[in-house]
Parts: structure tokens; sequence; C-alpha cells
């Protein structure tokens, strides 16, 4: 499509959601659609609903924010529910302060950018729709005109609740340019917008002495005060300070606790009683979601402070972590680095996942769960299956340490030591090792490691290293396998039938000659000892097998070969350690035979084409599985 037509389309979009009107005419419109009056938390909730949610392991995810934040579920699931619905219903949270606690580039900014450009998409909806007193400097609810006397009965016709009151400006407008005649005030719809400031309000924190609380509560226009006379008149006055702006929709603190004193106390009045005061005018009322956001050093100091207790109790705090699980911290780094001018430099797979799994370990803490060290809780975690341990063990886990996620390494410095090693290599593909050396050589560097987290993150690295070895090997098997997939799904059938006819003292077909036999107590112990089932444990390993299948087959679920963890890995290795010798010779050798090389050719398209790896890196993967395999 032309890039002018483009333009044409969009401006006849905005051309199609504008609307003029009187208040009598947008009486009809509530009639119709009494959501049209919602409250700005309202507004808020309604959006992120709109998206929709999907459960899974018992866990609630809002789709509004998938495509940004990752491994935040439970947070997120925390803050959705307790705050903006129960807010939204009108509850007394909506009369406090959102404040999201935690640290640094952990996704509390990320959070407000999203709930902003939301809010703005959502008002160009039919459900979300915005309408205001025209001129109105505040972009105000028309049903403030509403005489407060004449309320309640107004409420119970339309179905609706009408809080507030006209601000100054339109209170006078009211009296001088249509008489009292409130049918007639002028009503538009309006599109919440942070760049137009309409219905979002941003402050910053800066210098105290010199940053003006008219910043947040609009300022005496000292240019016309010889004109109207007065400083108390609503024409001498700019209502264009933060809070009159981001009314209707969200206002955001930035740092918020970093704030001077002053310009946090006119948040006492406004989150309790919805109003706040300016110049030389009664209270203005306000309609917005306050929401800020802070560390924990800073949030400490904070309630250490008593002159605080006031501001204290109208917040709510909602903790915002690191990222937790190897997947989402993998995902992370992808958005980050497309997001860069390095999109064009080829990361290997795996690269970003030994990346992730060192993070992930300096996040964690060390669990009292007998027999469960920090690799099988991070596993646990990232969702995978882990013998002994049940999902009520990973709940308990999750909710033995309340700071778990507060502390550790965080996304910037790994994104940051990746993009270092691109610039100063100059390199067109970088690898999971390129990645970890580049991670061990910030360490000197980072301002806030002591040297017992220096040895501990060294320690977290050589995991990372152990873990990306596993993976590269299995990578390897995989190529060399011909129809991987193929091969061990027929494997996992053949072991299935055995392990079946064994449980229930039975014979088994040879598919061939059609001839019954015993099971091939063979064929199981060289798969079963592969993860180190013993001879002792073997009947119980495959009457466990039996009864997950028996399970899987009630609920009308199949049972397949990705199903079980610890006999998809054996089934895995047992392929693997039939084709050792062969990948062994194959990838160590330095000059390879006619054969050897064809095989090396088959290996590195196989990874070209099925497994994400480009020649480069293809190479360099035989290469180092080669030298781990001759250790």
């Amino acid at each position: 499509m032309d890039i002018f037509q483009k333009i044409a389309e969009h401006r006849s979009e905005n051309a199609r959601l504008a609307w003029n009107g009187t208040f009598a005419e947008y009486i009809e419109k509530v009639r119709k659609q009494p959501g049209l009056a919602m409250t700005a938390h309202s507004r808020v909730y309604q959006m992120i609903a709109s998206q929709g949610l999907e459960e899974e392991h018992g866990q609630t995810k809002y789709k509004f924010f998938e495509k940004e934040i990752f491994g935040l579920d439970r947070a997120i699931e925390k803050l959705v529910e307790e705050y903006f619905h129960s807010a939204a219903r009108r509850l007394d949270v909506r009369k406090r302060i959102l404040l999201l606690m935690g640290p640094v580039s952990g996704g509390k900014s990320t959070i407000v950018t999203l709930l902003k450009r939301g809010l703005e998409q959502f008002s160009r909806t039919d459900e979300g729709a915005v309408y205001a007193i025209q001129g109105c400097p505040m972009h105000e609810e028309p049903l403030h005109l509403i005489p407060d006397d004449l309320r309640p009965e107004i409420e119970r016709e339309l179905g609706v609740k009408i809080e507030g009151t006209l601000c100054p400006s339109c209170q006078m407008r009211l009296r001088t340019e249509y008489d009292n005649r409130i049918e007639l005030v002028p009503v538009e719809r309006v599109v919440i917008s942070e760049g137009n400031r309409i219905g979002i309000g941003t402050f910053s924190p800066s210098d105290p002495k010199s940053q003006d609380i008219a910043d947040l509560t609009g300022s005496i226009d000292f240019s016309t005060i010889t004109e109207f006379g007065s400083e108390s008149d609503p024409r001498a006055y700019r209502f264009d300070g933060e809070l009159n702006k981001a009314n209707r929709g969200i206002m955001e603190f930035q740092e918020m606790l970093k704030c001077d004193e002053k310009f946090l106390w006119n948040l006492l009045s406004l989150t309790q009683e919805g109003n706040f005061k300016a110049g030389r005018f009664a209270l203005i009322s306000a309609d917005e979601l306050i929401i800020a956001h802070t560390n924990e050093s800073e949030y400490k100091s904070f309630i250490a402070n008593k002159k605080n207790e006031a501001l204290q109790s109208r917040m709510i705090v909602m903790p915002i972590p690191y990222n937790l699980k190897v997947s989402d911290e993998e995902k992370i780094y992808t958005k980050l680095i497309g997001q860069s001018d390095m999109g064009y430099i080829h990361m290997a797979p795996h690269a970003l996942k030994a990346a992730s799994i060192f993070s992930i370990l300096t996040r964690l803490k060390e669990t009292k769960k007998q027999g469960m060290d920090l690799v099988k809780k991070m596993r646990m975690y990232d969702g995978e299956a882990i013998e002994g341990y049940k999902e009520a063990d990973l709940k308990e886990m999750q909710n033995e340490y309340l700071e778990e996620g507060m502390s550790g390494i965080d996304p910037r410095y790994v994104i940051n030591r990746i993009s270092s090693a691109l610039i100063r290599q100059d390199v067109e593909c970088m690898n999971a090792l390129d990645v970890l050396r580049a991670i061990k050589d910030g360490l000197d560097q980072h301002p806030s490691i002591t040297k017992d987290e220096r040895e501990r993150y060294l320690n977290f690295i050589s995991i990372a290293r152990k873990e990306y070895d596993e993976l590269a090997k299995k990578e390897i098997q995989k190529a060399f396998v011909y129809s991987f997939e193929e091969s061990a799904k027929t494997l996992f059938e053949n072991y299935l039938d055995n392990i079946e006819a064994y449980c229930n003292w039975g014979k088994i077909k040879d598919p061939l000659t059609g001839e019954t036999m015993d099971p091939d107590e063979r064929l199981m112990r060289s798969i079963e000892e592969q993860i180190g089932v013993s001879e002792n444990a073997k009947k119980a390993f495959r009457e466990e097998i039996l009864i997950r299948m028996s399970s899987y087959s009630r609920k009308g679920k199949k049972f397949d070969y990705s199903t079980h963890e610890r006999l998809r890995e054996a089934i895995e290795k047992k392929l693997f350690a039939d084709l050792k010798d062969i990948v062994k010779i194959t990838t160590s050798t330095k000059t390879p035979d006619e054969r050897q090389l064809k095989r090396i050719n088959e290996v590195t398209a196989r990874l070209i084409e099925n497994h994400g790896y480009c020649p480069v890196c293809a190479n360099e993967l035989l290469r180092y599985v080669g030298s781990l395999l001759n250790r």
C-alpha cells in the first residue's frame, strides 16, 4: 500500500472518531450505553480485560501484557485482580496510589508504558470511547454539569454513578456563555493521548530548588491578570499541570519517592477525596489512576521516615520482581536485541538460553526442600517435570521466599555485555560461549558486585556452560540421527510395548514374523540405564510409566514421546549412545575421508535447515561437541 494512502486512511479514521454534540445528545448516548461514564480505574481494567485471558497451569495470564512482559504472570495477576479489578468496582483501593516496587530493569516502566499506550488505543474503540465538555482544559466528564441535588434521581434513571464537580473554567463558562442551560453545553469525543496531553500525565522529579509545583497543578497566567483583574478568575489561570491533564486517565509518577515532599502532599487529597488544590480556587475534582514506580532501597528509606506515614497509608505497593523462568528470560533478550540495530547479527540457538540460565540462577534462593538444588529448582520453575517432586512442591517453593526475584543480575546487564561483545568483535554470528565469556568479562566492571557475589556468579557461569554442553550434545545427536523424531517415537513405542507385556506377565508379537516372545529385557535396560534406573528400581519405574499411560487414557489424552520428561531423556540418550562413536570420530577428525565428509555436510545441512543454525555456528558446534566427546 502507498505510504500516502496509509496516511489518508489514518486521517479518515480520526475523522470517523470525531463527534460533536450537545449535552442533551450526550445524555441519550449514556442512556443507551452507561459504560461511557465509567471511571478512569474502570477504563483501565476494561482495557486489560478486553484483550482476554487464559489459564495455564492454574495461573491466569492476561493477553494484554503477553507481547512485552515475560515471566511475571503471578505479579501481573495480583496487580490486575487486587488493584485494577477492585478499583474498577469502586472499592476503596481506587483511593490509593499504585506503587510498583522492584529491582532495576525488572519491568516496572514497561508495565506503565503498556498501560498508557493501551489506554490511548482503547479510547479509539467504541467500548473505550471518552466524551468531554468541549473546551474544558481538563477534558472532564459532561455529567458533572448535573446539579448535586438532581444527581440521585438521574443516576437511577441512567444506571450510572456521578462523582466530581465542574472545574472553575467550566463553572464560569456555564454561567457566562450558556446562562446555566446545561443542555446546550457542547460535548465532544476525545482520544486519550500522552503527546496531546489528553488523559495522560507524567511527572518526573528534578532539582527541587528549580522545579515548581505548577508542573503538577497549573499556574497563574500573569499576562492576563490586567485583563481579567483577579488571580481567582479562571481565565487568568493555566490549567496545564500534569494533574489537570491526566484527568480521565493515568497519572504516572516516575521515581516517585525521589520527589520533594511538597509535590507529594497534593496526592493526599487527590487519592482520598478525588480532588486537589490549585491556585485561588476551591478544590478541583480529578478522576485519574495514579501509578508510580520505585526501587526497593528507596521504598525502605521512605517508610522509615515517620513523616511519610500519611502518604504511605494511601499506597498499594505491588512488588514487581525479576522473571524467574529461563524460557521467558530468553524472550526478554530476544525482544531487546530485536529492538536494536544489531538485529542482523545471528544469535546461535541456545546462546541466549545460556545467558538466561546464568541470570535466573543469580536470582533464585536455596530451598529447604530436601534433594532440591538450584538447577532442579530452576527447571521446575520453567515448567519441567523433576522426578520425585510434584506441583504442590513447586507452589511451596514459590511461596517459600517473598523476596525471591528481588535481587540478582538484571536483564540490562546481560544485554549490555552482549551488545559490547557484538560491537567489539564485529562478528556475524554469536554463540553461547561468546555470550558467557562476555558476561564473565564484565563481572569485574560491575559496580555493585561484592567479591563473594563474584565467586557465586562465576560458579553460575560454569553451571550455565555445563547446561549448554548438554544442549549442544543433544543438538548434534538429533542432527546425526536421520529423522530423529521418528526414530525416537519408534523406540518409545517399542519400549512401551515391552514394559506393558512385562508388567502384565504377557508376551509381545514380533512385527516381522508374527511369533510371540518374552519382553526384550536387554532393550528395556539399555534405555533405563541411560537415566540411572537401577536393577532393583526397574519394576517400580516401569509400573509408574504404565500407571501414567492409564491415567492419560482415562482422561482421553495421548501419552506420547514428549509426555514423560525422564523417559524422553532416556530415549534421546539411548539414540545418542548408539551413535556416539560415529559422532565422536566424525566431529573430531581433522582430515575426514570422503564418507565422513559427506556425513559432516549432511549434519551441517540439517542443523541449518531444521535447527536454526547458520553455516558459521553449525561448524563451530560440530567442532565444540567433538572436543567435548574427546575429553
